[in-house]
């Protein structure tokens, strides 16, 4: 299912400076957004269209939004977003970068766009998300978000008591192992050539979760092309009907080099994140980043917060520098009276 938006569905990029450009269109970057605009902000959000979630029919672990398909939910925050006054601009972003400050010292970025529209802000919120790295196995990438799942809280009890299979992708695979065998009886480790110490193996024969160490050649569909299973190296065949993977994630970061954000490694290779630190301040004054983009584990409802938070700690801190700078006209008109 996707949520893209198309160019015609979007509004205009503002000639003038705003207060806050918001990089990305999901619910990080839209709750931002929102707590911008409803303190009376001029914010843009650039939306390229691409959510994570996109494949997903549902989205789960959310109260109250618990099942409602994800283009619902970034529709309903567009027009939320909108109706305080918000843009939401359709389209990628080719580059960002500090730009000249203004006069009284307030930092400045600009955000072009690869159709060549630009906007200039004095603030920015990257809220990118991420993007799933899968295995290399020959057809699993064709049921990514339906039969191969990722997150037991985001899709397990639509795979209860089905044949579940882990394909292991480092060590993660076997909390992973732990957390998906509390929603079924019959689930089977692939190892695909990691080694298991004798205390993992144990703990997996105690649960009853098979381990499977022949190596995976490929993914095996019905005649209607539906997943039922994969086949081994040695010509073998184990029947699944969901498999579950540990992706390794990687912030999206595209356009985004001339801000200089740092950039670190999960530990145990589990991906690459933007560096953050409290409400999503970031080494580079003005900038922030909130949701996937910074972590990477974050659900629906984690990344909407932590947008949220995001956007007020923008708003407090411009609401103190435009503070200082009426105190500093006030004083200099004084001066010259």
């Amino acid at each position: 299912m996707s949520a893209q938006t198309s160019r015609n569905e979007g509004d205009e990029l503002p000639a003038e400076t705003v207060d806050v450009v918001v990089i990305g269109g999901g619910a990080a970057g839209l709750n931002g957004a929102l707590m911008l605009a409803r303190s009376r902000r001029s914010v843009v959000v650039i939306d390229s269209g691409t959510p994570r979630n996109a494949p997903a029919a549902a989205m789960h672990g959310f109260i109250v939004l618990d099942g409602t398909p994800p283009p619902e939910i970034l529709k309903r925050g567009r027009q939320q977003v909108r109706q305080y006054g918000g843009r939401i601009v359709c389209g990628e972003v080719a580059s960002a970068e500090p730009a000249a400050p203004s006069p009284e010292g307030d930092p400045r970025f600009t955000v072009g766009l690869t159709d060549g529209r630009t906007v200039t802000a004095r603030r920015v919120l990257v809220a990118t998300g991420l993007r799933d790295v899968l295995p290399e196995v020959p057809g699993l990438a064709e049921h990514w978000g339906h039969s191969v799942v990722h997150c037991p809280y985001c899709h397990g009890w639509e795979v209860r008591d089905e044949p579940i299979g882990i394909l292991a992708t480092g060590p993660a695979s076997v909390h992973h192992a732990w957390l998906f065998r509390q929603l079924t009886d019959d689930l089977s480790y692939f190892t695909r050539g990691a080694e298991l110490d004798a205390d993992t193996r144990a703990r997996f024969a105690a649960r009853h979760i098979r381990v499977i160490e022949t190596p995976v050649r490929e993914v095996v569909n019905d005649e209607g092309g539906a997943l039922t299973g994969v086949r081994l190296t040695d010509g073998s065949f184990v029947e699944r009907r969901v498999l579950a993977v540990a992706t390794q994630m990687q912030a999206r970061t595209e356009g985004l080099e001339g801000l200089r954000l740092p950039m670190e490694d999960l530990p145990d290779n589990m991906g690459r994140r933007f560096a953050s630190a409290m409400a999503g301040t970031t080494e580079i004054p003005g900038v922030w980043v909130a949701g996937n983009a910074t972590d990477l584990t974050a659900q629906v409802g984690a990344s909407a917060a932590a947008g949220a938070l995001a956007g007020s700690h923008i708003n407090a801190l411009l609401a103190a520098t435009d503070t200082d700078a009426a105190l500093a006209a006030a004083r200099s008109e004084n001066t010259t009276a």
